[in-house]
């Protein structure tokens, strides 16, 4: 931590002879002494993030340029597949409540609805493939580029139509929570 720290002073001053920017326009725009920039650069005064946030807004670089953030590591998600029947489920969200998503591909043994009623909200997306929803008294096929969404509490069943495989992203969340889609208007020609 103590190196973190003793590192910053110089980060600052380099970054602000980089840009070619006085303590006393620094002071100015981010309202922090001049003394207390210069103390801070000749490591007199630690840093606080009190003092780093003008800063780094002033110099428009992250905060984690200022204080030498170590380098991100591998960006790849660790994702856990569950296997269930013939169905593999991989959660894409980790948190407990709210909303849940999952990529899901369903053997083409499913294909036997079991109608079940629960409380929240669900949309589907199909991947690749063919999906049999059945959700109260409509029997429908969905194909790939295909969604839909319901109230949970419907007696519902979706799977694959016996056919092949069908792959699917699953959004869940609770009772009352719709989906919304953003999409933007297509022009007019």
């Amino acid at each position: 931590m103590e190196d973190v720290l003793a590192g910053v002073g110089p980060r600052l001053k380099h970054i602000r002879q980089q840009r070619r920017c006085t303590l006393a326009s620094l002071s100015e725009t981010t309202g922090i002494s001049v003394s207390t920039l210069s103390r801070m650069e000749s490591g007199q005064r630690k840093p606080s993030l009190e003092l780093l946030l003008p800063i780094a807004q002033a110099h428009q670089v992250p905060l984690d340029e200022l204080v030498g953030a170590p380098p991100v590591g591998d960006p790849r998600v660790r994702l856990k597949p569950v296997k269930r029947g013939d169905a593999t489920v991989v959660p894409l969200t980790q948190r407990p409540g709210g909303l849940q998503a999952f990529k899901m591909v369903i053997g083409r043994d499913r294909s036997s609805p079991d109608p079940r009623t629960h409380e929240g909200y669900e949309w589907l997306y199909v991947l690749n493939g063919k999906l049999r929803l059945v959700l109260a008294d409509h029997d429908v096929v969905l194909t790939t580029g295909e969604a839909a969404e319901f109230d949970t509490r419907l007696p519902h069943w979706f799977g694959s139509t016996g056919e092949a495989p069908v792959e699917i992203i699953s959004l869940f969340g609770p009772q009352g929570e719709r989906m919304h889609i953003r999409a933007k208007p297509r022009d007019k020609k």
